[in-house]
């Protein structure tokens, strides 16, 4: 289960760094158009890019706390699942991209949460 959770982390700092560097290539997956629009392409590279790296990188990292880290990183997976499929009925935007996220939210965070073996 360690080993899942690591690729996880992983998965993480990925999406991270794709967001980070090539912020108008994922508006075909988030829905975000950024280009042409110097600040939301530096919201996309910070929040998506930065917040996702440091949310990977830190039980990596911080290897003492990992157990919490990890955990810390699934309770987020499972609350954007949350929030995002509330979202999607209040906003209409039931789509493949965004049942996609859920499925991975969802799995990222149940394998995040599960007590370490």
């Amino acid at each position: 289960m360690h080993l899942l959770k690591i690729v996880a982390a992983l998965g993480t700092i990925v999406v991270g760094v794709i967001s980070a560097l090539n912020p108008t290539g994922i508006s075909g997956f988030t829905g975000l158009v950024v280009a042409g629009n110097p600040r939301g392409t530096t919201e996309v590279r910070a929040v998506l890019g930065g917040f996702f790296i440091a949310l990977g990188l830190a039980p990596l990292l911080f290897r003492q706390y990992a157990p919490q880290m990890y955990l810390m990183l699934g309770f987020t997976y499972l609350v954007v699942a949350g929030v995002r499929t509330i979202a999607m009925f209040v906003d209409g935007s039931i789509e493949q991209s965004n049942i996609i996220s859920i499925i991975v939210e969802i799995v990222f965070g149940v394998i995040l949460v599960w007590p370490l073996t």
